[in-house]
Parts: C-alpha cells; structure tokens; sequence
C-alpha cells in the first residue's frame, strides 16, 4: 500500500533525449541562450573533477570544446594544462568565455563545420550541448577534428531527481535535460564508445541563484513574461517557504553526471 506522505518517485525520464517538436523550435530554443550569458555562468554547474580525470586519462594537449557556451568546461581544462579552442555558435556566449579564461581561444561556428585542420586535437569535448547538433554530421566532423588515438567526451549534468525534493525542485523549474537511466547518445559512424561513467555530487549555491538557474532552462527563456514569473514565483516559495531555508542561505544542489567517452576508429 502507498503511504500518501512518502509518494514513490516518478521514473527519472521517459526519454531517450530531449525532445523539440520540430527542427524550427530547435533552433528557437537554441537561440534562446544567446542572450542569457551572465546568469547561465553564474547559476549552472561546472563538472567534477572524476569526470575531467576520466576526459584525460589519454594526456590530451589540444582539445576542442563543442558548444562551448560561455566555457564552464573549457576553462577547467585551461586549468588542466590543456591548449583549449572553444566552439560556440554564440559569439556573446563566447565573449563570456574569453572574459573568465585568458589563454582561451574561441570560434564562432557550428559544431558540424567547425573550421581548424585535421587531425588537430587529441580531444573534443561536448558539454550539455550534444542534442542541440545534427549527430550525424558532427561526428563526422569529430571524426575528422581527431588526431589517431583522439577521444571524443560526451558529458551531461542534470539535476539527481532520484532524491524526491530535488524531483519537486525540477518539475517546478521545468528542467528538459533529464534522460533515462540507460540513455545512449545517438552518434555517427567512426566513433566506438569505449566508456561510461554516472557521478553524483553536490553544488552549493545561494538559494536566490537556485531560483536563477531556472532563468538558464530553454522552456522559461522562452515562455511568456507571466508564464515565466510563475515559475520564479513557485520555486521562490518553494524554497524559502516549503522547504524553509533562510534567504540568501547556501543549498547544496545535488547533481548526477553522465559522461561517455568515445574513441575515433
């Protein structure tokens, strides 16, 4: 019998991948990000540092950056040592990246057609933005970005909705990134997965960036003014009247981490 004060928690997604109604409401959605810069760096997560050891376990010197955003991963792999190109189709995005990373170079094009050499990385990485491509024709372009040896990494960061407030916190902010438990990414020919890795972590944050965060989702961006200030709304007494926590006080978000690591054959 259920209890009623502890409901069983929803399957984390029914999904194998997000899902746009058209390729027009893509690119819409897409787009959307390209003004929402200073909150996307500020709210959303960077990567564990498990998940960066497992990206360069190879001793990669170059690598490229795919939807590079404004450059949360691109920059931890500055920091690693790496000589860092970040791709973005955003050159505002970009000129966030720039600002936090010096050392960074950037490009603006789209992760089909991305511009440098053959052959000219050991390493391309591709952060929360994977669905946003043509699968078929960026690994194609992988493929040929790829010195021999080179591993394409694949790596998501969604909300660890296995935790029933956290389940709560996403439904409210109408987070779309959450995948099935045996999700696959859909990728091309010439790219063999060689490795999988879940993670599970916490980011702390103030709770007024907890509410920001949802600033970042590509269904608030795009949902009308009074849609939008609902969902800030509800999630700002979620967490200070709900779940009590003093305004202003830091909450540990918990994140699950889904990284895939493929080798170019």
């Amino acid at each position: 019998m259920t209890d009623p004060l502890h409901p069983p928690i929803p399957p984390i997604s029914g999904r194998d991948a997000p899902r746009f109604g058209s390729e027009e409401r893509k690119r819409a959605l897409a787009g959307a990000f390209a003004g929402q810069g200073a909150d996307y760096d500020r709210s959303r997560p960077g990567y564990p540092d498990a998940a960066l050891d497992a990206m360069l376990a190879a001793g990669p010197l170059r690598a490229v950056d795919l939807g590079a955003g404004t450059g949360k991963l691109a920059w931890a792999l500055v920091e690693r040592g790496l000589e860092v190109t970040a791709v973005d189709t955003s050159a505002a995005m970009l000129e966030v990246a720039r600002a936090r990373c010096e050392g960074l170079a950037t490009r603006v094009a789209p992760a089909e057609a991305t511009g440098p050499p053959a052959a000219s990385a050991e390493l391309v990485t591709v952060a929360q933005a994977w669905h946003w491509f043509d699968a078929e024709a960026a690994s194609a372009e992988v493929v040929r970005s790829l010195a021999p040896g080179g591993v394409l990494a694949l790596v998501w960061n969604m909300l660890d909705v296995t935790i029933p407030w956290v389940h709560r916190l996403s439904r409210i902010m109408h987070a779309g990134d959450i995948h099935r438990e045996d999700f696959d990414p859909t990728v091309g020919p010439g790219l063999e997965l060689t490795e999988r890795r879940a993670l599970t972590w916490e980011d702390p944050m103030p709770t007024q960036d907890v509410i920001d965060l949802a600033r970042t989702r590509s269904y608030v961006i795009t949902a009308p003014e009074g849609r939008r200030q609902k969902v800030l709304a509800n999630l700002d007494w979620y967490l200070h009247d709900h779940l009590g926590h003093a305004r202003g006080a830091r909450v540990g978000v918990p994140y699950r981490t889904d990284l895939f690591l493929y080798s170019a054959r």
